[in-house]
């Protein structure tokens, strides 16, 4: 076990970010048995006594289970009206989930300015510190409703990050439907998973690209993980599927990818 990987047991506060895929199925429909075994992997956390902050995706699954759509809707109007009618369900499969664990959540809608003013940020860190203090898990998603740039362009990975550093996290779970950074793409013969990343160059992030063919997301995620390593955090970028996860991470296995944080 390598030292980066034991400094992980020490982690007391966790941004936990979860992506569409590990949450929804084949037909991109919220899939209740994939949030189960989430909540469940959280839950673990919670018993060790960790402080867990939860980043999620799935709201436009939801809407689309709800309204019966064929597929994910393409343009950007009817994804934030699939949103808008998937956001309250996701919530009440969250809290479902949550309460057989006796388990309080708070949701949380944020924006680009909720970052960048800084009357709202601090307003959002103070609102995160009482929740904390009272033991509620925030449950913390895009305002994709009617935020047209957080659908096109700043997603839920880029927001664990900004989260991350404003919560004073000692880590960043980003769980995905991969195992981590590869040196190509998964499929590819020849193409190896990163176990650490000391620092991301852009050779790295190029490796994300290539990494990224036909699953998309994985440039973002590192692109996260370069936001927050740079601010002292951990990171681990790790697959949703395997089982006890977030346990196993904890527990300083080498699961998934992990970025070393950096001060400087």
């Amino acid at each position: 076990m390598t030292q980066s990987r034991k400094m992980l047991r020490k982690a007391k506060r966790i941004v936990v970010k979860i992506g569409t895929k590990s949450l929804t199925n084949n037909r991109s429909e919220l899939d209740e048995r994939k949030v189960a075994k989430f909540v469940k992997d959280i839950m673990a956390l919670r018993k060790r006594g960790k402080e867990v902050l939860v980043v999620t995706s799935g709201a436009v699954g939801a809407g689309i289970g709800k309204l019966g759509l064929k597929e994910r809707p393409k343009q950007l109007q009817l994804l934030q009206a699939t949103a808008s009618v998937g956001q309250g369900i996701l919530m009440q499969v969250y809290e479902k989930n949550f309460s057989r664990y006796n388990q309080p959540i708070a949701q949380m809608l944020l924006s680009a300015e909720d970052f960048s003013d800084q009357t709202r940020y601090q307003n959002f860190k103070s609102t995160l510190s009482a929740l904390l203090k009272w033991g509620v898990i925030p449950v913390i998603n895009e305002n994709d409703t009617v935020a047209v740039e957080e659908i096109r362009v700043g997603d839920n990975d880029i927001l664990s990050a900004y989260i991350a550093k404003g919560a004073k996290a000692d880590l960043v779970v980003i769980l995905s439907d991969v195992d981590g950074l590869y040196t190509g793409h998964p499929r590819e013969s020849g193409s190896k998973l990163l176990k650490v990343v000391e620092r991301v160059t852009p050779k790295i992030e190029r490796m994300a690209r290539a990494s990224s063919r036909g699953f998309g997301g994985i440039l973002t995620k590192v692109q996260a993980a370069r936001m927050a390593s740079e601010a002292g955090i951990s990171v681990v970028i790790a697959n949703s599927a395997e089982a006890n996860v977030l346990a196993k991470i904890l527990d300083g296995k080498e699961t998934g990818t992990i970025f070393i944080p950096r001060g400087d």
